[in-house]
């Protein structure tokens, strides 16, 4: 993989290669400078130009040309006004228009594009092995969101779906499709091996949605995703929705979203603008202690960093001092990360360390705080990962952690993010620190989480058997088991501060 420099000092939970992506795609580094290689020109999305106006937004989903059953759901689940993202694309979508819509996670794009391929496919059957309509996605997670965001709406107007993700039995998703599902939410790779062994084919698939197009080409799918959209049937409507849009998707714009409506709800370079944003200046020697203060707050909170194998380092370390902590990235295998995620979700577990796996496509309520533990590579990544955050109008801080040597990149990172953080010098035990994140001593009581039961997949995907006595790092050992590296550098985690 060629990086851009590989100055950056490490701090103590850095280190590695990073997380593997299972569902297809080559591994992607996340330091400051990393790009993996073929990765698009970067810049500004200049949109095509509409030559069809299109229908004006609507003000109440009452005013939209969909099923009765639909919208019954809405209201039972809580839905009662569009966001503004929905107003404006579903007029049209639903008129059968291609739509290109950006919009700031937890803007309401799943159902701006979902309730749109529901309504339009209601009352169509699926033949074994022919989806009608197909949902693309970058990672599992954002599938199984996804797929749980639109299950209720599909049941209301007897539609099946199916989740095709890697990291599950193949088998059970190619019996899902034997059985005819009209509505497939799929990572690229997966959805590929099951048309190369004849489970599926996609010339039957009327509607199109890339949802996350932006990641799918930094994640290197994209040579998979116009591959697939090359089989999907001719002059069928295509949607493309993102948090972000830039001349990665270019070519997919160009060459397959004909005359679409496009609306932005807010631009690429200033989407996360409801939160409040610090840059703590922290010194490499005091990062260690300052981390686990933050990860001992009362409140959930989600901590990021460049690898998987720093992400199981400092989940081992929280644990051991006291700190309901769980990895998740991409070394977990499927049922592992749905685990975690409930677990966390539920309040058994308060802090998720994780890798960019998180950093899209995991909708948690009511949490206050993202941590950059490792500063990401770019704005883009930036934005997602504080997305996670500050979700459908609620409030919240994202923080950064930032090293004497990191200080210019990440300066460099804000202002290509539109984005004028407060900055502050802090230190461990200060009061500043606990103003900011809510830091506290952690108990030092050694803590073991407890891994539940595996429930059944929904959507058509399905756990493996896995391999027996393989656990999650941190979970069902006793706290502290973990053995470290042989070789630590003098700033590597776990040395003395």
């Amino acid at each position: 993989m060629k990086r851009a420099h590989t100055s950056r000092t490490r701090d103590r939970f850095g280190g590695g290669d990073g997380a593997n992506r299972r569902s297809g795609g080559p591994r992607r580094s996340g330091g400051y400078g990393n790009r993996p290689t073929g990765r698009a020109v970067q810049g500004e999305f200049a949109p095509p130009k509409t030559i069809t106006p299109p229908l004006p937004a609507v003000e109440s989903f009452a005013d939209l040309d969909m099923p009765a059953r639909l919208l019954a759901t809405l209201g039972r689940e809580g839905v009662t006004a569009p966001f503004p993202i929905q107003a404006a694309t579903l007029p049209n979508s639903l008129a059968g228009r291609d739509v290109l819509g950006r919009g700031r996670t937890g803007s309401g794009k799943t159902l701006a594009f979902g309730l749109a391929v529901l309504a339009r496919t209601a009352g169509q059957r699926a033949e074994p092995r022919q989806p009608l309509a197909l949902v693309l996605v970058p990672t599992r997670e954002l599938a199984q969101q996804v797929t749980d965001a639109l299950t209720p709406y599909a049941r209301s107007v007897s539609l099946r779906l199916a989740t095709v993700v890697g990291g599950m039995s193949i088998g059970r998703q190619a019996s899902a499709l034997r059985g005819g599902a009209e509505v497939v939410v799929a990572t690229p790779g997966r959805l590929k091996d099951l048309i190369d062994r004849g489970d599926c084919r996609l010339d039957g698939v009327g509607i199109t949605v890339l949802d996350e197009a932006d990641q799918m080409a930094d994640m290197g799918f994209m040579p998979q995703v116009t591959a697939l959209l090359d089989q999907v049937r001719p002059g069928g409507q295509r949607m493309l929705f993102s948090a972000t849009l830039d001349r990665n998707v270019d070519r997919l714009v160009r060459t397959y979203l004909h005359d679409p409506v496009v609306h932005s709800v807010d631009p690429s370079a200033g989407a996360v603008t409801t939160m409040e944003h610090h840059v703590l200046h922290v010194h490499d020697a005091d990062k260690h202690r300052t981390t686990t203060e933050i990860a001992a707050r009362d409140g959930r909170v989600i901590m990021f960093l460049d690898t998987k194998h720093a992400v199981d380092r400092l989940t081992t370390h929280l644990l051991s001092s006291g700190v309901r902590a769980a990895a998740l990235h991409g070394g977990k295998s499927q049922p592992q990360r749905t685990r975690t995620l409930a677990q966390f979700k539920s309040g058994d577990v308060t802090v998720l360390v994780a890798t960019n796996v998180a950093a899209r496509g995991i909708h948690v309520d009511n949490l206050d705080l993202v941590v950059n533990v490792d500063p990401p590579s770019d704005h883009k990544d930036y934005l997602h990962r504080g997305g996670r955050t500050a979700r459908a109008g609620e409030s919240g801080s994202v923080v950064t952690l930032v090293t004497p040597a990191q200080r210019r990149g990440m300066s460099r990172l804000m202002t290509s993010a539109g984005i004028t953080p407060q900055i502050a010098q802090v230190r461990s035990g200060e009061a500043e620190l606990s103003r900011i994140t809510g830091a506290q001593a952690p108990s030092g009581v050694p803590v073991v989480i407890t891994a539940p039961r595996a429930e059944r997949p929904r959507g058509g995907s399905a756990s493996p058997r896995g391999r027996r006595g393989r656990r999650p790092a941190g979970q069902g050992r006793p706290a502290g088991e973990a053995a470290r590296p042989r070789a630590q550098r003098r700033t590597g985690f776990g040395s003395a501060a």
